[in-house]
This record gives structure tokens, sequence and C-alpha cells, in this order.
């Protein structure tokens, strides 16, 4: 491929040519008019002046552009993240262009992340004053009532400290998940992997929760009879909360009488894949998407009703993908919802 001349090289040359030029010519006419015309002289004259111009003429277009270009990249070395400011300088403008082009477009996406990044902490700070402040308020109503009088009424004492009770809940629940989805986000929490059954798992995941699920008449179920383990190669520990927060989420917008019901399939012949499938309220198609994020609710009044910290899917995704993992979401309104997420299979060896 050939190799373009520096533009200023092009410079350079049309202006000796331009000059040399001229200056024959001039040298030419003065030798005819003293009659001592010669022609090797006025070619080795036009030839020496064109290599001594072109030289002059490059030196000097390299000093003025380098002087100029080089307040740019002393401006650019500013931005401690500047590529630009670390390479060597160059005169040539064509160069030039493309290595200022590429510097402008690539601070223009960190300027983008920068203010996505900062809307999201607006958000975030935003929904954890609010998730605090409701249950904070709620306590301190019924304390200052208490103290205010109400305490020397047995049934009053006993209802508001039952429902201040409730309040510390779930402040408690909101800054556990707090503190855990940090970790994960932060990568301080690790993945302890181990090979454990995980239909036990799932049982025992069903005896934890099901007062709460006795109080909504909502059965918890298997969609087969497992007669033989399934192992799995993952970190127990995280997987039960997984479980548990996705059945509890199942409970919580679940129909009275309805039932919840989880399946271990085989995905490929290295992963499972775990289904919690509900007949309850289902959730529109627009805020599918959205549903990972911390904080969001699909219906706020209600949802804040029913407790919680706001975090358990979120939290379920970091751990998923904690795992290299996948986790998916399929809901229709007032049929059902069904998440689902994959595990690495582990082969057990039999005695």
């Amino acid at each position: 491929m050939a190799t373009r001349l520096k533009r200023s090289y092009k410079f350079a040359f049309s202006t000796a040519i331009l000059i040399v030029v001229l200056l024959t010519l001039l040298l030419g006419f003065f030798m005819w008019y003293k009659n001592v015309l010669d022609w090797f002289f006025i070619i080795a004259f036009a030839l020496i002046s064109f290599g001594i111009t072109f030289f002059i003429v490059q030196q000097r277009i390299e000093k003025f552009i380098y002087g100029r270009i080089k307040r740019i990249y002393d401006d650019v070395s500013l931005l401690e993240s500047s590529s630009l400011s670390s390479r060597t300088i160059t005169t040539d403008m064509t160069t030039l262009t493309q290595e200022i082009e590429k510097f402008a477009q690539d601070k223009k996406i960190e300027i983008d992340t920068l203010k996505i990044r900062e809307e999201y902490r607006k958000d975030f700070l935003g929904n954890v004053s609010h998730e605090l402040k409701t249950p904070l308020f709620t306590v301190q109503g019924y304390i200052e009532t208490l103290l205010d009088g109400a305490i020397e009424d047995d049934a009053v004492r006993k209802k508001y400290l039952t429902r201040a009770s409730k309040g510390v809940e779930r402040l408690t629940y909101i800054v556990k998940d707090l503190d855990l989805i940090t970790k994960l986000e932060a990568g301080e929490l690790n993945v302890e992997w181990e090979v454990f059954d995980i239909i036990e798992l799932i049982r025992t995941s069903f005896e934890l929760i099901e007062i709460k699920a006795v109080k909504k008449k909502i059965s918890l179920t298997f969609d087969m009879d497992y007669n033989t383990p399934v192992y799995v190669h993952a970190d127990a520990e995280k997987i039960r909360q997984v479980i548990s927060n996705l059945l509890v989420n199942s409970i919580k917008y679940g129909h009275e009488k309805g039932t919840t019901e989880v399946s271990v399939e085989n995905l490929i012949h290295n992963k499972v894949i775990i289904r919690v499938t509900d007949n309850g309220e289902g959730i529109s198609e627009q805020h599918i998407p959205r549903l990972f994020e911390r904080f969001y609710r699909v219906d706020q009044s209600r949802n804040r009703n029913e407790g919680g910290s706001g975090l358990g899917l979120a939290i379920v995704k970091h751990i998923i993908e904690a795992h290299e993992e996948r986790i998916y979401v399929e809901s229709v309104e007032a049929v059902g919802s069904e998440f689902s997420f994959t595990l690495e299979k582990a082969e057990v060896e039999k005695n």
C-alpha cells in the first residue's frame, strides 16, 4: 500500500517549486540579458535551490505546527485518563485530526457514562431514603403515641408495639439486604463452591417459608416426584437465598389458595434449570425489563404494604451472575409468573 506524504511535506514541496521556478526564471533572464546563458548552471542552481528551500520551509512548518500542537497535547495531558497525551506528538494534520476526533469521542462516552452513573446514584439515594423513611416514621409515630400516654392502655400498648416491631423488622430487612447487595456488587462476597442436592435444598426452603404460604393458603409443591437427588455445583447458602427470595416473592404476589410450583429440569448435558412458577397476579410486559433493578416496584402502594426490602430480585440476579449463570422471567398479567435460573450440574461418584 502506497504511503501518502504528510500534508506538511506536500505544502513544503509545492512552495519550494514555486520559489525555485521564480528564482530560476529571474536568474535565466539576468544571464540572458548579460549574454552569459549557461543551462548547466541554471539546472544545478534550480536543483540546489529546491533542496535548500524545501528543507527550510519544511523545518519552519514543523516548528510552527509543533509549537501550537504541543499546547493542545499539554492541555490534554491535564486529563489523567487521556491516552492522547502519552503518544508521540504528530504534526501531520490528518493523523492529528483523527487522534483529536477519537479523543473527543472517547471523552463523550466517558461523560455520558458519568451522567448515567450520576442519575443512577441520585435514583438510588432517593429510593433508599424513601424505603427507610416509611418504616422509620411509622415506628417513630407509634413510640411517640405510647410516650404521650397510650402506654397506660394495655390493648393499645400491645397493638402499637406489635406494629412498631414490624416496622423495625422491615428496617432490618432493608439494611441487611443493602449490605448484601453492596458486597455482591463490589465482589466482596466470594462464591463458596460445593456439590449439593438441589432437590433437598428446595425442600428445606419450602419448610422455612411454610408459615408464610399457609397464611395465604398457597400450596408449595414440586411439579413431580423427585425420588433421586439432582446434584449441582454452586454455593449452597447463596442458592438457598435465591430460591427463598423467589418463593417469598411468589407468595407475596400470589392469589389466596393459589399454587407455587418448582421444577428442576436438565437443560443440556452439564446444566440444569430451576423454575419457580405461580398462578398469581402476573406482571405486565412493560415492567419485566426493570424487575431486577434495586427497589423497582410494579405497584408502588401495594408492594410497600406487603413489606420486604425491595431488593430481593436484585440480590437474586447478582447471586446468579456471580455463579456465571443466567436468570429468566416470563409473566402474563392475571395468569402468573415464572422465574428460572441455570446451575452447573455435578457428577457424583457412586460407591
